[in-house]
């Protein structure tokens, strides 16, 4: 079951630059000028239920399974549309609006991309 999708708006001309650190930066369209350059813009929509690990991340048809889930990780997506996404496979966040998933090669995102959170 889906229990959040969106869709990849724009990209930042250095949103690349976090695939070196396993990480992808994910904000809404509202998303402050010091961060635009460096992130996946997303359309901010409803989450349907709580996230958790176990459940899993979607780019179009890769999966990646959640693992971690930060603090407010959840509220930010849900108000700001913004999310860090880890590949590191971290069974606990150490920082509060991180998800984590498992650790496998990063997706490769373009506009138009669904970005889905589903529960299996």
């Amino acid at each position: 079951m889906k229990i959040f999708e969106t869709t990849v708006i724009a990209i930042g001309q250095n949103a690349e630059e976090f695939k070196q650190e396993n990480m992808l930066l994910f904000f809404g369209e509202e998303a402050p000028p010091e961060l635009s350059d460096f992130c996946y813009k997303i359309m901010v929509t409803p989450i349907q239920e709580r996230i958790v690990p176990d459940m899993v991340l979607c780019f179009n048809n890769e999966r990646y399974a959640i693992t971690a889930v930060g603090k407010v990780a959840e509220e930010n997506l849900r108000q700001l549309g913004h999310i860090t996404v880890n590949f590191d496979g971290a069974a606990i966040s150490e920082l509060p609006g991180t998800i984590h998933v498992e650790q496998k090669p990063l997706p490769t995102i373009n506009v138009g991309d669904l970005v889905s959170i589903i529960r299996t």
